[in-house]
């Protein structure tokens, strides 16, 4: 401290030391004092002479801050004063220093140069600058933020030099993106000031920033800070988003891909007040609109700017930018940048183009934004500004708008004009402009009416049906006819402006209006006054301004010439070329035609779709027209030398072309058919190896299905037996030609329902095996029908006939026994008769009869005898008849039982028959699957295989069963 004081100030005998001196006491004392208190005392002294002696400390003392910042790092307040100190020394600021009244007017200059000096010592070691980077990663603030000024400041001296170190650095870029999260937002806000240094000019930083994600960060910043309403921090957010995007198409896709986009939205939301903004949120908004015509700027690739131009109106942003349009108290400079944005965001875009034709402003009775933009346009009252903005939109609301151009042009047509007059239409606006007494209003109406125009012949066609009245009780004058009247008394017309602007703007119209178009150039020639008043303009020695119309007189002649069909004797090609032979010479001619491009103002408008002019002198030239100049300078130069042969060789060629163009049409019609179809193909195709992927995947499941299939059948088979042999080997051949899953399931259903109807019959028929058994017991004498009995267990059919021969036997047995039982019942008479002539013999002689009690009684024995047989004769007709009646209802109740199996068994082959046309069906479309599949490339398991391999599987199942 004793040294700051002898150095500083107070009280001293000898003389005061100079300021070097005292700078380069304080350097050898930070170089060599031990004590870390010393070399920090020091190094504040020279922080406060920095600024006065601001050359003296950066030759002297900046080494010995250098190298503070490499070796005393431990001390967060040396490292700050010294950072302060080089930021004075590199800094050219000038608001800060103190300046003396005698300060000379070239010291800013010299501050600069030595700013840039210094600034070049420092990162000659680029050490220094990584170093840098380090310490700005410090959280402490005392050294955080004098590093971020100081690496700032560098920027600004020698941006490429330092850009290109931090971008070499390791991590470089990815350390000062953390100042964006800083908390404390003085070194946010630096943060922003030096990334905006950081991404000036260089696409590869500007790409390392914005995958940093900076996009997002600085999207939360502007929110937080209240969009529009916020302070600078915005528009430095907004500044450095600007350099992240603009002529950076990678950047400007990142930002559409990460739907940022939609976040711009709320930004353009303006209440219903908007009187007293202030200068801020003007500055603010101003930035945002620029920031959204970098997105649809037409310099831009037309695939992005068109990408970025359908996000914007899905998500609305469009239609915010043109709420702000109509509404009201909307500062001008705002209003004048707000159409130059949705001219940009709506150019090219058929979308947006449609959905700006339906937009109305709210005036009572509505009228369609246009028409409100035009009216504006065609007031000489209105900003200069803003009516180059309305035109500019205009002209992008018919850029490949054929839709557009049409609805202007309809409002021209006699048809579609409005008899009532209690609206006006774009086209009255236009030929309004296009007849006032204002040049700029004539220019600009010239030059929106060729806009209208501009690549659509049909419409060009159709304007020459315009009749415009000029006065009462004059007939009325076509529009192309008013025109050339216009240009040919322009001198004699008093107006405001510039009289060549108003010639120029007309000529510019003709000159699109007549250029590939032979009818509108026939009506052009069909006036006897066009061709002397243009050969005249031609060949006079006119003054500087009026070579620009000479010029566009040329080439006008030359467009008469070059799309003339020559259907007008007086004025063929020939006698053009004639004329312009004889009256203006070839070679003057031509050289009057190259008074257009070589003039400065043709140069200006050919940079640029937007008009941008400094005042409205300088509005000449429109840059579409520029185009089509530069299009038909060459063309009509040759047209002028060639002779009346050439000429015919060229109409031949051209009619050639045209059959050339016509059938290079037809192909490219063709092609685009081919193409159409090709993408449909493709598109088969895609479906087609979908499906062939998910056949596949059926096919794998029903491999392993079918497999189950089989082992399910083989265990059927095993425990069904031989009954069920013909229904499994059906079922074995459904697996074996692959059989879809459903029908597979269907086949097992079916299978099942067999097998229960089988059992079903078996049960049945061991029903009638226990009747039969039944009429077997009780018949025992019938032994025959125990053998038919026991073979009726072999089938159905065979069954019912055996027993149909038993019944058969039954009754000729019976028939057999009621034979008998007739003769016994017959003899049995007899023998009563006997004993009835017996009796009276009997008793007429009782001693006869006594006399033979022998006889009596043997008769009478017989006669018991008799009775008993025939009574047991009865009872076994009795019990025979019984029998027959159960065996004919039995008999009834088998037939009937026959006629269901035979109608079962019927049923069971219809549906066997069925069984097999489906198989054979399904084999068929199974076989086309197979043939898809290898046309496909699919290899495909052959069906010989899989049937060989079910085959070994039955054969190796048949030798087990044979073994047990």
């Amino acid at each position: 401290m004793n040294f700051l004081r002898g150095v500083m100030g107070g009280p001293s005998a000898g003389p005061q030391p100079s300021g070097a001196e005292t700078i380069q006491k304080l350097c050898d004392r930070v170089a060599s004092s031990t004590l870390l208190d010393d070399r920090r005392d020091a190094v504040r002294a020279l922080k406060s002479l920095s600024k006065k002696y601001r050359l003296e400390v950066g030759i002297q003392a900046m080494e010995h801050l250098i190298h503070v910042l490499q070796t005393d790092r431990s001390d967060s307040e040396i490292i700050g004063y010294a950072l302060d100190t080089l930021y004075n020394v590199i800094s050219n600021d000038l608001e800060e220093e103190e300046q003396d009244d005698s300060e000379e007017e070239n010291l800013p200059k010299q501050v600069d140069d030595l700013g840039s000096q210094f600034t070049e010592i420092f990162i000659k070691q680029q050490e220094n600058v990584t170093l840098l980077l380090t310490l700005v990663e410090e959280f402490d603030f005392h050294v955080r933020w004098p590093g971020v000024k100081l690496l700032t400041s560098l920027l600004k001296q020698q941006g490429p030099q330092v850009q290109q170190i931090i971008l070499v650095s390791p991590m470089g870029v990815s350390r000062l993106m953390d100042l964006l999260a800083d908390s404390r937002e003085v070194i946010r806000n630096d943060g922003v000031l030096l990334l905006q240094q950081l991404t000036k000019s260089n696409a590869a930083i500007q790409k390392i920033v914005a995958f940093e994600n900076a996009f997002e960060r600085l999207l939360d910043i502007i929110t937080e800070e209240g969009n529009s309403d916020g302070g600078i921090v915005v528009e430095d957010c907004l500044l450095l988003l600007q350099n992240l995007l603009k002529n950076n198409n990678s950047n400007q896709n990142f930002f559409k891909e990460g739907s940022y986009i939609q976040r711009m939205k709320p930004w353009f939301e303006v209440g219903d007040d908007n009187c007293g903004w202030s200068a801020q949120k003007v500055t603010n908004l101003h930035l945002m609109l620029q920031l959204v015509r970098v997105l649809v700027s037409p310099t831009n690739p037309p695939g992005a700017t068109s990408s970025c131009q359908k996000a914007m109106f899905h998500c609305g942003l469009l239609e915010q930018l043109c709420t702000i349009l109509m509404a009201t108290g909307v500062p001008a400079d705002i209003l004048t940048e707000t159409i130059n944005t949705v001219s940009e965001v709506i150019r090219g875009c058929q979308m947006n183009q449609d959905y700006f034709a339906s937009v109305n402003a709210p005036s009572n009775p509505p009228r369609p934004a246009i028409v409100v933009l035009l009216m504006s346009m065609v007031n000489e009252r209105q900003p200069f500004v803003l009516r180059c903005a309305v035109l500019y939109c205009f002209q992008c609301f018919l850029y490949k708008n054929q839709k557009g151009q049409g609805e202007i042009v309809s409002t021209l047509l006699p048809s579609t004009i409005d008899a009532t007059g209690n609206s006006v239409s774009a086209g009255q606006l236009l030929c309004g402009g296009l007849f006032s007494t204002d040049s700029l209003s004539n220019w600009c109406a010239a030059v929106a009416l060729a806009h209208a125009l501009q690549e659509n012949a049909t419409l060009k066609e159709q304007l020459l049906r315009v009749q415009l009245a000029t006065s009462i009780g004059n007939p009325p004058v076509s529009l192309l006819q008013q025109c050339t009247n216009i240009l040919s008394q322009g001198d004699k017309i008093d107006r405001r402006g510039s009289k060549v602007q108003t010639r120029v703007g007309l000529l510019m119209l003709l000159c699109t209006w007549l250029s590939n178009c032979s009818i509108a150039v026939t009506h052009f020639l069909h006036n006897p006054a066009n061709i002397p008043f243009l050969t005249g303009q031609i060949a006079e020695n006119l003054g500087e301004e009026e070579q620009l119309v000479q010029g566009l007189c040329a080439l006008l002649l030359g467009i008469s010439i070059y799309y003339n069909d020559n259907s007008l004797e007086n004025y063929r090609k020939e006698k053009l070329k004639q004329l312009i032979e004889k009256r203006i010479g070839r070679e003057n001619f031509i050289e009057k035609l190259g008074f257009i491009s070589k003039h400065e103002l043709y140069s200006r408008a050919a940079q640029k779709p937007q008009p941008s002019f400094s005042s409205p002198d300088h509005m000449m030239f429109d840059h579409e027209f520029t185009k089509l100049v530069k299009e038909l300078e060459g063309v009509i130069s040759k047209a002028i030398y060639k002779s009346s042969e050439e000429d015919k060789k060229e109409e031949e060629v051209k009619k050639t072309l045209e059959q050339h163009d016509n059938i290079v049409t037809h192909y490219k019609k063709v092609i685009r058919e081919q193409d159409q179809e090709l993408e449909e193909l493709k598109q088969r195709v895609n479906t087609l190896t979908s499906q062939n992927e998910q056949l596949q995947a059926t096919v794998t499941q029903q491999v392993s299905q079918i497999q189950q299939h089989k082992d399910q059948y083989n265990l059927l088979k095993v425990q069904l037996g031989k009954d069920n042999q013909h229904h499994n080997s059906h079922s074995d051949t459904f697996q074996m030609n692959g059989i879809q899953t459903e029908e597979v399931s269907k086949l097992k259903e079916e299978l099942e329902e067999w097998k229960n109807k089988h059992e079903l019959l078996q049960g049945q028929l061991r029903e009638k095996d226990s009747v039969i058994e039944k009429l077997k017991s009780s018949q025992l004498e019938m032994g025959t029908m125990e053998q038919s009995s026991q073979t009726s267990k072999s089938g159905g059919l065979e069954h019912n006939n055996e027993l149909q021969k038993e019944l058969e036997m039954l009754r000729s047995q019976i028939k057999l026994q009621s034979a008998e039982i007739s003769k016994l019942q017959i003899e049995n008479q007899k023998l009563q008769v006997m004993n009835a002539t017996a009796d009276p013999v009997l008793g007429g002689s009782g001693a006869t009869a006594a006399n033979n009690p022998e006889l009596e009684g043997r008769l009478e024995q017989e006669i018991k005898e008799l009775k008993s047989e025939v009574k047991a004769l009865s009872e076994e007709k009795e019990s025979l008849k019984q029998h027959l009646d159960s065996s004919s209802s039995t008999v009834a109740i088998l037939q009937d039982e026959k006629s269901k199996l035979q109608q079962e068994v019927a049923e069971s082959k219809k549906e066997q028959d069925d069984l097999l046309v489906l198989l054979a069906d399904q084999d068929q479309k199974l076989s086309a699957l197979k043939v898809k599949l290898k046309d496909l490339g699919v290899p495909i398991e052959d069906e010989d295989d899989i049937e060989s391999g079910d085959q070994g599987d039955e054969d190796e199942d048949g030798d087990e069963e044979e073994q047990d």
